[in-house]
């Protein structure tokens, strides 16, 4: 589980995946079982060992009340990766979604430019929607195409704040492929300017000017079975 603060990866792994990592990654390494979260650690790449139910809740709220403009990434090593995941996400209202990467026959993905940004199509499901069917919904009402469903690439978690409640978007991914873009244009009502298609060179290019949420799931698309989340 990778979850994205401020476009900031958070990720869980387990004590024993933990053994295969280099602390000449990070700036800073924290043994929860030695010393506290304080905020002034939270600078660069981190690495907390023996995180536990109290570090979690610790430092959630320092990542809500504290601004951390030199924090890139946490990595938490856990005994139960499952608890702690579900410990997170009672920190937050979480918020389903779904969205796609597009491809057409030669290869070349869908990517849109909203908010000044590269993106992927996605949105919010419906009351009982199911992810399958809102990430084609979302796809096809967005770009106004048709496409067909393929396999699941990835679910990606980020966090934001709405109306000074805190909100965890958990937005499931698809491989999807074209069927129609004859009519294909952006949907002006939720910011989209303009949808493009890209080679694997241009996709990357893009990408520069987007998310790390999104470098992610791109990632995965490309590269599957990789757990790695940079591009």
């Amino acid at each position: 589980m990778i979850i994205f603060i401020d476009d900031r990866p958070i990720k869980v792994i387990s004590q024993k995946k933990a053994k295969s990592l280099t602390t000449t990654d990070f700036e800073h390494l924290i043994d929860a079982k030695l010393e506290s979260i304080r905020p002034e650690k939270l600078h660069g790449h981190v690495l907390i060992l023996n995180v536990i139910l109290p570090t979690i809740n610790k430092l959630f709220t320092i990542l809500k009340e504290h601004d951390l403009p030199h924090f890139q990434s946490i990595t938490l090593v856990t005994a139960d990766r499952d608890l702690t995941e579900e410990q997170i996400k009672a920190q937050y209202k979480v918020i389903k979604a779904a969205g796609g990467v597009v491809r057409n026959e030669k290869g070349d993905l869908l990517l849109m430019y909203r908010l000044k940004k590269w993106d992927l199509p996605k949105g919010k499901l419906d009351k009982g929607e199911k992810s399958k069917n809102g990430a084609v919904r979302e796809v096809e009402e967005e770009c106004n195409v048709k496409v067909r469903l393929e396999e699941k690439i990835c679910t990606t978690f980020h966090t934001y704040t709405y109306k000074n409640e805190h909100i965890l978007k958990q937005t499931k991914w698809y491989s999807m492929e074209i069927l129609d873009a004859s009519k294909m244009k952006p949907q002006i009502e939720e910011d989209i300017e303009k949808l493009e298609w890209m080679d694997r060179k241009q996709v990357h290019t893009a990408l520069i000017n987007s998310y790390s949420s999104i470098r992610y799931v791109v990632k995965r698309y490309f590269y599957e079975g990789e757990d790695k989340w940079e591009i």
